[in-house]
């Protein structure tokens, strides 16, 4: 019977551990959380059945999950946990990190006798709660066997190449929602500016060659009504598209568009809010142009 422990229970990651305590209930296994907000964990635990632990409690489980903002976050963690992880145990780490550092984390922790996946995932919050999430996997394949049914907040996953893979696809990823979505709301706001009714013309963009994931989901639902409800935050779509860019540049890459994605986004965060939903981007268009987009 597997012990699972999760580090991290934000927006992405209260759900997916849920799906881990529900599993573990079922099988008669353990499922550990930690938050740096301890009360986090607690309400964790008392809505899901999950165990609240004091991080160095994490070391005692077969599979670590991680879900931090950033891979200095995951770095810390390991830091902090150096002495106390055992040979065996393996580290999936499902932040939205940096594929330098997951190579650098699978190489250190190879030492002590760790493996570590790289397993960032797509799907948002809704995906999350649904346990659909589309998770991109870098590392040993043989070791993402190992711990594929202990996925269960998975609905698809991938196995995208070493060590540092998974990051790299989950960076371009959003990188490419980033150039949707910007490349939506300038059309939309030139159409506004034009006396176009946009909730018309959205209609007739998502059943032509226009549409994206941006213009089917998000901008309808929170940028027409205003709502901007915060799901995903733009300083870590801002993130994300500068890892997107260091890819580009480590492969010696040409990618105009993604670079140039990479400043909008950067100057939106800094602009509208990096607290801010990602939607809330096109704020900055809006200011571009004189007009909302509603």
């Amino acid at each position: 019977m597997t012990t699972t422990a999760f580090l991290g229970l934000g927006a992405m990651g209260f759900p997916m551990a849920a799906h881990l305590a529900r599993q573990a209930r079922a099988a008669g296994g353990r499922a550990l959380v930690w938050n740096r907000t301890q009360s986090r964990a607690e309400a964790h635990a008392r809505e899901h059945g999950s165990e609240r632990v004091d991080l160095p409690g994490v070391a005692g489980a077969d599979v670590i999950f991680s879900c931090l903002p950033t891979s200095a976050e995951v770095d810390e963690m390991l830091a902090r946990l150096a002495g106390d992880l055992r040979p065996g145990t393996v580290w999936v780490d499902c932040t939205s990190g940096h594929p330098q550092a997951a190579r650098r984390q699978a190489a250190a922790l190879a030492e002590r006798g760790v493996a570590f996946l790289d397993a960032p995932v797509s799907g948002g919050t809704s995906g999350a709660a649904a346990g659909t999430l589309t998770v991109m996997v870098g590392g040993d394949p043989q070791v993402l066997a190992r711990v594929q049914p202990d996925l269960a907040f998975a609905g698809k996953v991938v196995h995208v190449g070493e060590a540092g893979a998974g990051f790299a696809v989950k960076a371009v990823n959003n990188a490419l929602l980033a150039a949707n979505l910007w490349a939506a709301g300038e059309g939309l706001a030139a159409l506004a500016r034009a006396g176009v009714d946009l909730g018309a013309a959205l209609d007739v963009i998502n059943a032509s060659s226009g549409r994206s994931n941006a213009s089917e989901n998000l901008i309808g639902s929170r940028v027409l009504t205003r709502a901007f409800p915060v799901t995903f935050q733009l300083g870590l779509l801002a993130k994300d598209t500068g890892i997107a860019a260091d890819v580009v540049r480590e492969a010696g890459a040409s990618a105009p568009v993604l670079m140039q994605v990479e400043a909008l986004m950067r100057a939106a965060a800094h602009t509208v809010g990096a607290g801010e939903d990602h939607t809330a981007a096109l704020r900055l268009i809006e200011q571009f142009n004189d007009k909302e987009i509603k």
